[in-house]
């Protein structure tokens, strides 16, 4: 596996070995013993799978108890994904990192718990797993806004992109719950 830093410390990208011929691919979407070689140490708990078509944008979406690690990675489509970091002590704080993530690339990202999460669907459809450290937990579910301008996100979206009710609602960062 080839492990790509971004500009977010603990936020990563990771390529795995794909084994291919004519009859297809093999590759390990998971191998606990090679994400601690890379300093991975999560306990996954939960796999959870969206579908959603081009335009749709869900996110940023965080726990503010129960923080979630999350494992992610498209298996049809491809997604601009996104992670904000919101731990207010961090060096980081308030700065985000995007990258495309697609069935294609086969590429997985690591999100680590502090940090917002969010994605925009590029392609006609496209198919979402992640794996998380933590249950969901709908009481400490929160939601930045995906077009704070403190933030300022640079998404790849043409015209106005199909939110949930939920995300309609997302705070600014100045106004959220965050981490410590």
């Amino acid at each position: 596996m080839k492990v790509l830093e971004t500009s977010l410390p603990g936020v990563l990208i990771l390529e795995p070995v794909v084994f291919g011929d004519e009859r297809g691919f093999f590759f390990e979407s998971y191998n606990k013993k090679a994400l601690e070689k890379v300093g991975i140490m999560a306990e996954f708990v939960q796999d959870n799978h969206s579908r959603s078509v081009r335009n749709v944008l869900r996110g940023l979406h965080y726990q503010i108890k129960q923080p979630q690690g999350k494992l992610v990675r498209v298996i049809q489509g491809e997604v601009f994904d996104v992670a904000v970091d919101i731990r207010r002590n961090s060096p980081n704080f308030g700065k985000w990192v995007g990258f495309n993530l697609s069935a294609e690339s086969k590429r997985v990202a690591w999100i680590p718990p502090g940090f917002a999460h969010g994605f925009l669907v590029l392609s006609d459809v496209a198919e979402f797993l992640y794996k998380t450290t933590d249950y969901w937990a709908p009481e400490h579910e929160r939601c930045i806004s995906w077009n704070d301008t403190d933030i300022a996100i640079n998404w790849p979206v043409q015209g106005e992109p199909t939110l949930s009710a939920k995300d309609k609602l997302g705070h600014s960062l100045k106004r959220a719950e965050l981490f410590p």
